[in-house]
């Protein structure tokens, strides 16, 4: 782990402690208590005493910070109850009771759950009219609902912790341990049933779950917090809300003052004071480290002040040392508050187990044992089983349950041993301590029944608790108004520190906001600037609208966080909805505001002070009302998929159905109603009328009809009084038309309207998305995750026998001893090679300078060996691990690294296998397939792929997953997929393997079983080198070899380890460190040389007894001996490559992966084409069998325009695929098993025939219900549309992938997509026509693929488009008297184009605007001809984004180790 900083190490590159500062420090934590408890007792004196006692008590308080004072728990004890007696306080004590409780999950025996496929998606969606009438059904007839499949995981079993007492939770994997602390901690929503009976001081659970529900807890084992915060705000957000009030405080004694002790406390107790200002951090945000992190953890527990106590694991990622100093701490916080405390640990060594009451040993749900500590062992040996003194007593309890780690006692076996789960059971149920429990049991419950003080005195305290006003009822201690305020801080903290989320919102949403602005600079109060003053706010108020959409994904982020608080009590779910909503208005309101300036006065509306206040006030509104929108989907679907789907049901009818692109009085019958249920019409609609009641236009230029063409002077130069102006609500004779007559007549607006109707419905919409959060985030909550189901694919015919041929082997082998099963097989023999590494030193830049982290180190690992490589935390084990497998790609290496006595190749890195501490694969690939994957790419072409296919058989008999060789490797559980990873690695057929903490995250059984199967492949000649986190002293000695690091990577000893490890032993004892019988050797040598709290043994650095030692010497002649023995060469020169494979053979085998990939992935393709369908479907309806009138011209534009929105569907979708891929492939490129080249192109291709499918199903939803093909392309013209379409599709992909690969991370992809998307759109000539675009726009009139998208349709669809103006669309204007229409107007007409409805007639001439399709175009810079021209150009853009995706592929990889 030295790539992550160790425990003593901030990520932000803070010095290293010293040793004794480095853990957790119990006479501190001890005195910081006394010293708390003395400020407290203090406190409760104050109130009547003279200052000549407070003088003395301060001392008192000095001395006992310098410690002089010695710490005496009785004494300390006495003055703490006496505080709080003479202060009136209650005290909480809380026991429990648990009785048969069973618990009883979903999904039976060999009940197994199919992976869902696109195929199955496509069909069942036909099908879901029948599936909804079926649960219908079911609702109303709940005899016909089928019974789901239950399995019993808990099977009955009965107990009592009392206050103040502590239980370790022992058991193998699926042994039940999580499953009996979360019931215990009333964690129930998991679990099909839960039977029995627990009871907390006699209160049960439904009571303490509706009432108390926050003095329960649990604490997962993974770390869930929010990484932008720091320590010191992540634990005062949890105080701030569980601060008692008035009454269960000490007097005198204010909030802050509370809080901060408090936290201070914590802080120090658990050594993570230096971290109170550091991020606590995640996967992306640099932090605290691991270990800090766990602690964060505990100490966020520790502040909700809860009595029963339930801790998972909480030492996973500690070092034995500081996992033995917070049991220890844990230990005097259970004596001195009287909590009562369950824990599960892995791995936990004998001076842990030894600080608990109670154990209890669980056998796949059966209670196997549950009594004193110090007699489980003399139980289980009574009952048979072999005595083994060097394995701590944990490890040997649950060996004890493990078939194939337990041992017998001499004459003893399974026949008369109790040895199935059900047997221990019962022998546990015979036994004296069963009888003691049962009778414990039964006295304590009638204790509780006659002697109700603690629960009165706990019901009391949780009262006092309370701050003033929050009901009795509420399990809460702050009120609603209260938790608002600190989690809208929280929010608010969280925003301020996420720096680059803040600059990159408000620096794109400022370039958005120049870009409208100048692409409409300047408007005039001329026909010209009428209809684009509508388009410019359109534009500024929809981009701003559907910049929300971001809010989704958000939403679904800080689920696993937000069931965490809810489950300790912090707060009500929907306080988080409303924080949410006034921790953002200070950030949006600033950055809207600057946005809508910048386009109001650039664009020059109305240029009043209320005009603009209405604007922004009617902007910000729609955005605030968007935000609660798009947060009410993120809260109510359960992924980002179905929220995405859901979404666009109603974006593209937000935007069709705003009044702007059809208005209201044109829009079809049976859709209007859309109109009313839209909250971006009303704005559009309040915008449009604040602009227009305050402006009138001149009637000028193209708006005057007739008017002289170039060359002509026949017509008045302004209106005249033959001439007509054709701007909606122009007065016959008026050059002046007034703006609320043209939003009448064009629009159907009403200005009067813009208070009374349209700003208070858009603020009752407003307001009615805060009430659907609220509701459905505090009634509905959707926390996702929790289920730990493992999914398959389903069987094939080949896959069918392989897996009939596993299970024969399996069950030939069962019954059968080690050593029967060894000599039976001859598994794979490998062919390792000899590995020497000699002076090897490691220096990486590091701010003011470089700093060396290996110093010197020899070593070899020779064929049919097992090296262990240890060290203490930041020793340097990881580091050394990544230099010699030449994974390091940041700082300098030198030294001699030989393989077979040659210096290290171009093909070392895929002729070794790496299994990373990460287990990173695609996870929708079965076992067998990424196994395979790896077969095929990393043993060279001459291998058959018959032998390679057999040879993966092997190695999943041998990593013993023949369950699981069709399970998707993303629902396997943490050992599985660790024994994946080595199988992955193995398949490559290496010559030197290494592992980087194989056993980490694993129990005590597990970690045995990976170090047993790895000894198996050591004793078949695989040369390993592996690290290892504080092994148990059996799994020690299953390594031949051990490498000992201490601390700036100096060696400390390199060579045999030994039977009992009595080599190296022999080799600490000669230099002054002895080691006792009943220790673990592999934790006393980390103690010896000052690894962990105590200081090293002897007065002179290990490294220097090493140099000097003879064990050194013979180290240097092996290493000499080894490169004499293999320096000989064959004499035949051999080819070397890079990779293994050709590449097509690459491609080959990365395509099929893809392709399976997302077939196996229906939710993302499915979205995909359902949106596709949806959107053209729904366009089409608005614009169903146009005719050929003018205005459905105009419509056929809008038709086609729709089709730009597509690549925005696609990128969006594809750039959080794209870069999980990419993660997967950091870890293959280092392997190399496939060039950046094959991963892009592999990418691309996958993605193809879904693109090319979903062009198919929009253009045959857009092209035929909306009547094209009329023009002189005729049918034949709908198929080159189809054409456009697929090289859109295809453009989009190509630019989603582009943008995957140039950004590190998912939360920034999706930044650049409007800004994208906004340009190409607003340039492509279509929404500003090219002949209005200001010339200094016109190069990125060229540039836009839109242009070409748009010229290709549009000219392909109007080009000899016979036009027929109807009644209501002809432009009537009165000839001078004595002149036909033809007559006066004929020379306009002949200029610009239409037709005359009555060329002879002398009065109400009918005027139509366009006479052909090519009418309309021809102005806007498009050309029939140029068609296949702007296509190609448009496919040469997707070339061109697809060689820049292969170039960031192969330099872009934001991996740096």
């Amino acid at each position: 782990m030295a790539d992550t900083p160790g425990d003593d190490r901030t990520l932000r590159g803070d010095a290293t402690p010293l040793p004794d500062q480095h853990h957790v420090d119990i006479a501190a934590a001890e005195a910081q208590f006394n010293e708390l408890q003395r400020v407290l007792s203090i406190r409760s004196q104050q109130a009547g005493s003279e200052p000549t006692e407070r003088s003395a008590t301060d001392h008192d308080i000095e001395k006992g910070e310098k410690g002089e004072q010695p710490f005496d728990l009785r004494a300390y004890l006495a003055s703490s109850n006496d505080a709080y007696q003479k202060a009136g306080i209650a005290h909480k004590h809380v026991g429990v009771t648990w009785e048969n409780l069973q618990v009883e999950g979903i999904g039976g025996a060999g009940h197994k759950i199919y992976v869902r496929t696109f195929g199955e998606d496509v069909l069942s969606f036909w099908f879901t009219p029948l599936r909804i009438l079926k649960s219908a059904l079911e609702r109303v007839v709940p005899a016909i609902r089928p019974q789901l499949p239950v399995t019993t995981i808990l099977h009955p079993s009965s107990g009592l912790l009392k206050p103040g007492q502590m239980c370790l939770v022992l058991g193998c994997p699926g042994s039940g341990c999580t499953t009996f602390l979360k019931a215990i901690a009333n964690e129930r929503a998991d679990y099909a049933h839960i039977g029995g009976e627990v009871r907390y001081a006699g209160i049960s659970a439904e009571e303490m779950a509706k009432y108390y529900k926050g003095e329960v807890v649990y604490n997962e084992e993974d770390d869930r917090h929010i990484a932008t915060l720091t320590v010191a705000q992540t634990l005062n957000f949890a105080l701030s809300l569980k601060t008692p009030g008035p009454k269960g405080r000490l007097p005198g004694m204010s909030r802050e003052e509370f809080n901060e002790t408090v936290r201070n406390m914590l802080l120090r107790m658990l050594n993570i004071s230096h971290t109170a200002n550091t991020y606590v951090g995640d996967e992306f945000v640099r932090g605290v480290s691991g270990g800090e992190r766990k602690r964060v953890s505990i100490a966020e527990m520790m502040a909700t002040r809860a009595r029963v106590l339930c801790f998972d694991n909480s030492t996973r990622g500690l070092d034995a040392s500081t996992a033995l100093d917070f049991i220890k701490a844990l230990r005097v916080m259970t004596d001195i508050l009287g909590q009562t405390t369950f824990a599960t640990l892995y791995q936990a060594g004998e001076g842990i187990y030894e600080l608990f009451d109670k154990v209890l040993v669980l056998d796949k749900g059966r209670q196997v044992y549950f009594g004193p500590p110090f007699e489980a062992r003399a139980y289980f040996e009574n009952l048979g089983y072999k005595s083994l003194p060097r394995q701590s007593t944990p490890d040997y309890l649950t060996g004890c349950t493990d078939p194939n780690e337990r041992q017998f006692a001499p004459g003893r076996s399974e026949a008369d041993v109790p040895s199935t789960p059900e047997e221990l059971e019962q022998a546990f149920l015979r036994s004296r301590y069963a009888a003691e429990m049962r009778d414990s049991l039964e006295k304590y419950k009638q204790e509780m029944e006659i002697d109700r003080s603690d629960q009165e005195a706990f019901r009391k305290a949780v009262l006092e608790e309370k701050k003033r006003g929050v009901s009795k009822k509420s399990p809460y201690t702050q009120g609603f108004t209260g938790q608002v305020r600190a989690l809208a801080i929280r929010q608010f903290q969280m925003r301020l520190q996420d720096r680059f989320q803040l600059i990159t919102s408000y620096s794109l949403s400022t370039i958005l906001a120049l870009v409208i602005g100048a692409s409409y600079y300047n408007l005039q109060l001329t026909s010209q600037g009428a209809f684009t003053r509508g388009s410019v706010i359109f534009a500024g108020l929809l981009t701003c609208a559907l910049d929300t959409f971001g809010e989704m994904p958000v939403q679904m982020l800080g689920r696993p966080i937000l069931k965490k608080q809810t489950s300790y009590a912090l707060y009500r779910p929907a306080a988080v909805a409303i924080a949410n909503t006034l921790s953002d208005v200070p950030f949006s309101a600033v950055r809207i505001f600057v946005y809508n300036l910048i386009i109001y006065f650039m664009s020059n509306l109305s240029r009043s002070a209320g005009g603009f206040f209405t604007y922004h006030l009617f902007i910000y509104l729609v955005f605030l009302t968007m935000q609660g929108f798009f947060r009410t989907f993120g809260i109510m679907c359960t992924n980002f998929d179905s929220a995405f789907r859901l979404a666009t049901f109603f974006i593209p009818n937000m935007i069709q159905y705003a009044g702007y692109m059809i208005p209201v009085f044109q829009m079809k019958r049976w859709l209007f109603w859309i109109y009313y249920i839209n909250p971006v019409a009303y704005a559009w609609v309040g915008c449009m009328e604040n602009e227009f009641m305050r402006i009138s236009f001149a009637c000028d230029g193209t708006a005057i009809v007739p008017r002289n063409p170039p060359g002509v002077n026949k017509y008045p130069e302004g209106l005249g009084p033959n001439q007509v102006c054709t701007l909606f609500g122009s007065v016959p004779g008026e050059d002046i038309v007034s703006g609320r007559n043209y939003v009448s007549f064009g629009y159907g607006l009403n200005v009067s309207d813009l208070w009374r109707r349209n700003f208070l419905v858009l603020l009752g919409f407003f307001l009615l998305f805060q009430l659907t959060q609220v509701l459905l985030i505090e009634y509905f909550p959707q926390y996702g995750g929790g289920s730990s189901v493992t999914i398959f694919a389903k069987e094939d015919s080949e896959t069918k026998k392989l897996n009939a041929r596993l299970q024969e082997h399996k069950a030939a082998r069962k019954g059968k001893s080690d050593r029967e099963l060894s000599e039976k097989d001859t598994v794979t023999q490998f062919h390792g090679k000899p590995f020497t590494w000699e002076k090897v030193n490691y220096h990486v830049p590091v701010p003011g300078g470089v700093r060396r982290l290996l110093h010197d180190v020899y070593g070899y690992v020779k064929p049919g060996t097992m090296t262990a490589l240890m060290g203490a935390s930041g020793a340097g084990k990881t580091t050394c691990l990544d230099v010699l497998a030449q994974r390091k790609n940041i700082g300098v290496v030198s030294g001699t690294l030989l393989l077979d006595g040659k210096p290290l190749g171009i093909d070392f890195a895929r002729n070794t296998a790496y299994a990373e501490q990460m287990d990173v694969h695609e996870g929708s690939a079965t076992v067998r397939e990424a196994m395979r994957f790896s077969a095929y790419l990393r043993q060279p072409p001459e291998v058959s792929k018959e032998e390679k296919d057999q040879y993966v058989e092997d190695m999943i008999e041998v990593l013993e997953l023949q369950d699981l060789a069709d399970a998707l490797v993303f629902s396997l559980n943490v050992e599985a997929r660790k024994r994946l990873t080595i199988g992955v690695e193995l398949a490559s057929r290496p010559s030197l393997l290494f592992l980087d903490e194989p056993t980490s995250g694993l129990d005590g059984q597990s970690a045995w079983n990976l170090v047993r199967f790895l000894r198996k492949l050591a004793d078949n000649g695989q040369a390993i080198l592996c690290t290892i986190h504080q092994p148990s002293s059996m799994l020690i000695q299953t390594f031949d070899k051990l490498l000992l690091l201490e601390r700036g990577g100096e060696t400390v000893y390199f060579g045999d380890i030994g039977p009992d490890c009595y080599i190296l032993r022999d080799y600490f004892a000669r230099h002054g460190a002895h080691c006792p019988p009943n220790v673990n050797p592999a934790e006393f040598m980390l103690d010896a040389i000052g690894a962990g709290l105590t200081p090293r043994i002897g007065d002179r650095d290990w490294k220097d007894h090493w140099l000097d030692s003879k064990e050194f010497q013979d180290v240097l002649a092996e290493i000499e001996k080894i490169k004499s023995s293999t320096s000989g060469d064959d004499g035949q020169p051999q080819k070397v490559t890079v990779y293994a494979t050709p590449f097509w053979n690459q491609l080959r085998w990365v395509v099929t992966r893809n392709n399976a990939k997302l077939w196996r992935s229906p939710d993302y393709v499915f979205s995909r084409l359902f949106v596709h369908a949806f959107i053209s479907l729904f366009v089409s309806l608005s614009f169903l069998q146009l005719g050929h009138g003018a205005r459905d011209l105009q419509y056929r534009v809008f038709g086609i325009f729709w089709t730009t929105i597509l690549p925005a569907i696609v990128m969006s979708q594809l750039e959080p695929m794209w870069i999980l891929s990419r993660r997967i492939f950091i870890r293959e490129a280092s392997s190399r098993i496939y060039s950046p080249y094959v991963f892009a192109i592999g990418q691309l291709i996958g993605e193809m025939p879904y693109s090319i499918l979903c062009g198919i199903v929009y253009w045959v939803l857009m092209v035929y219900p909306m009547g094209f093909g009329d023009g002189a392309a005729g049918v034949g013209g709908t198929f080159f549309q189809l054409l456009v379409i697929i090289f859109v599709e295809l453009f989009g992909v190509s630019l989603g992938q582009f943008i995957g690969a140039i950004s590190p991370s998912m939360q920034i992809a999706p930044l650049f997509n409007p800004f994208i998307i906004l340009v190409l759109g607003t340039f492509c000539g279509v929404t500003i026509p090219y002949p209005t675009l200001p010339s200094y726009w016109h190069w990125l009139y060229q540039l836009s693929p839109y242009t070409r998208i748009m010229a290709a349709m549009l000219s392909t669809e109007l080009h000899g488009l016979t036009i027929t103006c109807k009644a209501d669309e002809f432009i009537p204007f009165n000839p001078p008297a004595g002149q036909t229409c033809q007559q006066w107007a004929g020379e306009f007409v002949t200029g610009f184009g239409g037709y005359l409805d009555n060329p002879n007639d002398t009065t109400a001439c009918r005027y139509c605007q366009y006479q052909v399709g090519d009418e309309f175009f021809l102005p806007l810079n498009i050309r029939y001809d140029d068609r296949w021209r702007d296509v190609w150009i448009l496919f040469a853009f997707s070339v061109f984004n697809f060689a820049a995706t292969i170039v960031a592929s192969r330099f872009l990889r934001y991996a740096k180790r």
